[in-house]
């Protein structure tokens, strides 16, 4: 493979309070670029663009999106002002399109905490092209996965895929004062089944995702666990990055796919 390959990637984008206090993950995070080779552009499919059409953003410049309340001032003081890449945007809505699937370009979306949250650890001077695309929830899990795959070549041209989300996503089970709080077992079952799965390439299996232990205690919603169907489809070979959870129930796993 070539040396300049990039993976593709699921992170566990976490709490908005990530931004300001890193906890395991940022550090997890930084080494994990540090030891990339530097992307020419980042595509990322983030839980909180879920769209009826799947849409790309071909915008210049996006806007920093605070899409959240009740948080410290200082974390809306937060910008994240990477340039989109249109040209990449056209090539993208191109190879969906050569896939099968109807995509629509977006120049308005601004970018969501799914998307800067992550890359302001990662990529902290932000100047590496960034565009998103968004989660269509009408689609199938395996549909999700092809648009992984129509994408996954997109990896050896230095562009750096990233499905952001949340490996487990009850936000009405979390220790939100944080007090200290054991992982409960549907918690862990279920991220222990999916990373089984996946380490014996039982993709199949994650893709049945009805059919996973606790999966509506973990996602009572799809949106957060989705993401990782879009990197599942970026690459064959799978492998921890980091694996931790907060907040008692919280996932903060990263995984890469090669």
């Amino acid at each position: 493979m070539n040396l300049q390959t990039l993976p593709g990637l699921f992170i566990s984008h976490g709490s908005p309070m990530l931004a300001l206090n890193p906890e395991q993950v940022g550090p997890a995070l930084q080494r994990l670029s540090s030891n990339l080779p530097t992307p020419k552009a980042i595509v990322v499919m983030s839980a909180h663009w879920e769209s009826q059409a799947l849409e790309v953003n071909t915008g210049i410049r996006p806007e920093t999106w605070h899409d959240f309340r009740g948080f410290p001032p200082a974390l809306y003081e937060i910008r994240y002002p990477a340039p989109g890449d249109p040209q990449l945007a056209e090539d993208i809505l191109k190879r969906l399109s050569d896939a099968g699937f109807d995509a629509h370009a977006n120049n308005s979306r601004p970018r969501d905490h799914g998307v800067w949250m992550p890359l302001l650890h990662m990529f902290p001077n932000a100047d590496i092209p960034v565009v998103e695309i968004s989660l269509p929830m009408h689609m199938s899990a395996e549909q999700i996965y092809q648009i992984g795959q129509a994408l996954s070549v997109l990896r050896e041209q230095q562009v750096l895929l990233i499905g952001s989300g949340s490996i487990t996503h009850n936000l009405s089970e979390l220790s939100w004062h944080g007090e200290s709080q054991d992982v409960p077992i549907w918690a862990s079952t279920f991220r222990n089944y999916v990373v089984q799965k996946l380490s014996h390439q039982d993709y199949e299996a994650v893709l049945d995702w009805n059919s996973i232990p606790y999966v509506q205690r973990n996602h009572p919603t799809l949106e957060h666990f989705a993401p990782l169907f879009f990197a599942m489809g970026t690459g064959k070979r799978f492998n921890i990055v980091h694996s931790s959870f907060t907040m008692g129930s919280l996932g903060m796993d990263i995984y890469r796919f090669d």
